[in-house]
């Protein structure tokens, strides 16, 4: 089943956005969304080869976020070269194949980094994001979750609850500054054919199973996350904050990340 086109127009000239993570996949269809629409775009990511792919116009910033220095070094990147910050899309997140085990398999160096990038990664570049934001009385911090912080399934023991996670922080931060002209949302994408899961899909022979489990029958595009972050972000979404939109086919409503996930191969014994 094909992708209807998308007919909904947004003008976000004068607006900056910083996407953490926007070199590849999900976070690239955002950056190019996003620039499409006159947004001035600033993309952070690690990838400083990749980041020559990047559509002229889109700036670049090398950096880590799960160090302190690299989010206040974007941040600063931003407001220098754009005038100010008034989004920031946290979206640079990692999931290795050797993340796919179970609890007790986990090495302790593997556990901090999951936890350095997927979470206090968005921490950090909120609170650097959210100084700004407070001077100028608006903005919008927008979490790109997962369906797998809503259910789980065998072997995401720490990429799931961390998941969870960023949904919680959206709905923290939306509450502490609601007053304040800001507003905190997350989005939670399914299964999106980015370049990662096609290696991963390829390799586990799931890509048919994890698309025919769908209500949809097919596996999401990245570019349907970047049109949901138009939407959180804009002025037609003013009265919506810590609150999460999940983007996924409707796989959460049939709980079809159940047995069997095809992204993780056989489950070991214990």
């Amino acid at each position: 089943m094909s992708r209807p086109a998308g007919s909904v127009q947004y003008d976000n000239r004068g607006r900056v956005v910083l996407v953490t993570g926007g070199v590849h996949g999900i976070g690239r269809a955002i950056c190019e969304r996003w620039q499409q629409t006159g947004a001035a775009v600033v993309c952070m990511d690690v990838d400083d080869e990749a980041a020559a792919t990047l559509p002229e116009g889109i700036l670049f910033v090398r950096g880590d976020t799960a160090e302190l220095s690299d989010c206040e070094h974007a941040v600063s990147f931003a407001v220098d070269r754009c005038g100010g910050l008034d989004v920031l899309i946290n979206n640079a997140a990692i999931q290795p194949k050797a993340s796919y085990v179970p609890q007790h398999q986990y090495s302790a160096e593997l556990w901090a980094r999951l936890v350095a990038v997927n979470l206090t990664g968005y921490a950090q570049m909120a609170g650097c994001a959210l100084r700004v934001m407070l001077l100028q009385g608006s903005g919008v911090v927008c979490n790109i979750g997962s369906a797998q912080g809503h259910r789980t399934a065998r072997q995401v023991a720490a990429y799931g609850p961390i998941k969870a996670a960023n949904l919680l922080q959206a709905r923290q931060w939306g509450v502490e500054y609601a007053r304040q002209g800001i507003r905190c949302v997350s989005i939670s994408p399914g299964a999106i054919l980015t370049p990662m899961v096609r290696a991963t899909l390829s390799e586990q022979g799931g890509a048919a199973a994890l698309a025919n489990r769908a209500p949809m029958g097919r596996i999401g595009d990245p570019d349907e996350i970047a049109a949901a972050t138009l939407w959180m972000c804009s002025s037609a979404a003013s009265y919506v904050t810590a609150t999460d939109l999940l983007v996924d086919g409707g796989i959460d409503a049939l709980a079809a990340f159940a047995e069997p996930w095809p992204m993780g191969g056989d489950v070991p014994e214990l």
